[in-house]
């Protein structure tokens, strides 16, 4: 498995900040543990994680089992603002398709990647659930709905 924070120089003091609110963490709380971890960094940190396994005795296997599990873990550094364009059936009946182009275009990124400048992270999802907007993104916990092309950009310019 490749990992971005190879390359990247990792804080290990804040995981203590993290274990902090875990008093004595045990097995059952991964998930929970692995949340607080990608909250405080914005992805899982392989020497994050391998000192958690340590701190915790949570072997690393357990840990990596439920992080790539997950599809919310990220292993690589992600976008302050994550962009996520429905692909689900009434979003592509209307013009789910263009939507998603131009959000690649606009951004310069392959589904699943961030902008070089780590504003950006873009991935397609099923289905939003809000079917009666589309076609339908949302913008980190915001939805933007009966989109085209032109308003999909404009709205993430006001972003940046």
């Amino acid at each position: 498995m490749t990992s971005a924070s190879s390359t990247v120089e990792v804080d290990l003091s804040h995981l203590d900040r993290v274990l902090a609110k875990f008093p004595e963490p045990g097995s059952s709380d991964v998930i929970p543990l692995l949340q607080a971890v990608q909250e405080t960094y914005g992805y899982l940190p392989r020497e994050a994680i391998e000192l958690l396994s340590k701190r915790t005795r949570i072997p690393l296997t357990q840990i990596y089992g439920v992080a790539t599990f997950y599809a919310q873990f990220s292993f690589t550094p992600r976008g302050r603002h994550m962009v996520r364009p429905c692909r689900g059936t009434a979003c592509h009946v209307r013009g789910a398709k263009r939507i998603v182009s131009s959000v690649q275009k606009h951004l310069g990124v392959e589904e699943g990647g961030t902008t070089k400048d780590l504003k950006f992270s873009f991935e397609t999802v099923a289905c939003l659930g809000t079917c009666f907007l589309s076609p339908v993104m949302m913008v980190d916990d915001r939805f933007y709905g009966n989109l085209s092309p032109e308003k999909a950009t404009k709205i993430l310019d006001k972003c940046k």
